[in-house]
């Protein structure tokens, strides 16, 4: 209650990136940029250390210089995906982030050389030079995690290379893919009344009780995403050739979910077991399909239907009575985890309001 109790006041409203950065100001940009370029000519020199009998000490305190640079690298970068992410049609917001994605790139190529060495070190070297899990069980997780992708690393000019491409390749048609959906309006009638959409309010219609407005969401939907089909369908087509090619023909990958699977410590295995069981079950999905389809008194469910309610309800919910329903299950789970949750609401981290431009579904951003 205590929790709930300080934030009554809570309204929809954008996020606050004023820990990242106090203001967007050339002054500030310029003084960290200038702090960061300090900081990694100073890693760089490093690089002539780097031995097999370098010593676990050693190795350790080169990893906490590389954590703090890394440390500076985010909150550079995630302040312009996060500013992006509340305006994708914001030009500064837009030239901020093409500006520090650029630096940031170079940044990234200089200390590549640190990952890099530590990959191509032999195991035996590797588990020498490993700091112990009872000193530093995170930065111990962090070099066993690397070496899992060895055998896909390439040599470092390359790996310059696929970083440079990336910034002005894929990285720039995801930004275009994120311009050019999230400034979609989508416009739909109700009660004699023609209402203009973001593609999230849109979709909070397939979830009504009345099957005509979720056709409509449906359809409204399908309308304004086919006009843009052919830029659309050129994004996704270009993406997923360079995933292709970049991982499995250059990288050595054995198939394009092996690189997902990989990056999460899934054995390939187990997502291929994981289809092959609901595959084998889909009976169920089917039967409970055909019951859904019988209590709305419908023949055969449209796909309009999928997400229809069972009962109607007028009960309108207000964002403060919905966060504190959500802290209150929080509590009865972890009243710790509750508080770190309450948090995220009180130091105003979540982005709740709803607006044209601003990024649709729903992230964490762990910076």
């Amino acid at each position: 209650t205590t929790q709930i109790e300080t934030l009554e006041n809570l309204r929809q409203e954008g996020w606050d990136l004023s820990e990242l950065l106090p203001e967007p100001s050339e002054a500030l940009i310029a003084a960290r940029l200038a702090e960061l370029e300090e900081a990694v000519a100073e890693f760089e020199k490093r690089r002539s250390d780097l031995a097999p009998d370098l010593g676990s000490g050693r190795v350790l305190e080169l990893l906490e210089l590389y954590n703090a640079l890394m440390s500076q690298v985010y909150v550079l970068g995630y302040y312009g995906s996060l500013w992006f992410a509340a305006d994708t049609q914001s030009e500064p917001a837009l030239a901020y982030r093409n500006r520090i994605e650029q630096v940031l790139t170079g940044v990234q190529n200089r200390m590549l050389f640190f990952t890099l060495w530590w990959k191509q070190l032999d195991d035996e070297a590797a588990v020498r030079l490993l700091p112990s899990a009872e000193e530093a069980p995170d930065y111990r997780h962090f070099f066993e995690d690397l070496r899992r992708f060895k055998p896909y690393t390439l040599e470092e000019s390359t790996e310059q290379l696929v970083n440079l491409k990336d910034a002005d390749g894929q990285d720039a048609l995801l930004t275009i893919y994120s311009m050019l959906t999230n400034r979609l309006e989508f416009h739909l009638e109700v009660d004699g009344e023609t209402r203009t959409l973001t593609r999230d309010q849109l979709m909070s219609d397939v979830h009504s009780p009345n099957a005509e407005a979720r056709a409509a969401a449906y359809k409204e939907l399908s309308r304004v995403y086919e006009g843009e089909r052919s830029v659309l369908g050129q994004i996704y087509m270009h993406r997923v050739r360079d995933w292709f090619n970049e991982n499995v023909k250059v990288r050595g990958f054995v198939s394009p979910i092996n690189v997902r699977n990989v990056a999460n410590d899934v054995p390939d295995e187990a997502v291929a077991t994981l289809i092959d069981v609901v595959r084998e079950n889909n009976g169920l999905f089917q039967r409970f399909f055909r019951l859904k389809a019988k209590w709305l008194g419908l023949e055969r469910l449209r796909r309009y239907d999928i997400y229809a309610p069972l009962t109607e309800s007028e009960r309108k919910v207000s964002y403060t009575d919905a966060v504190g329903t959500v802290l209150e299950t929080f509590a009865d789970f972890d009243p710790h985890f509750a508080q770190q949750a309450e948090r995220v609401f009180r130091e105003r981290h979540i982005d709740s309001e709803n607006r044209k431009g601003k990024k649709g579904g729903a992230f964490c951003a762990t910076v």
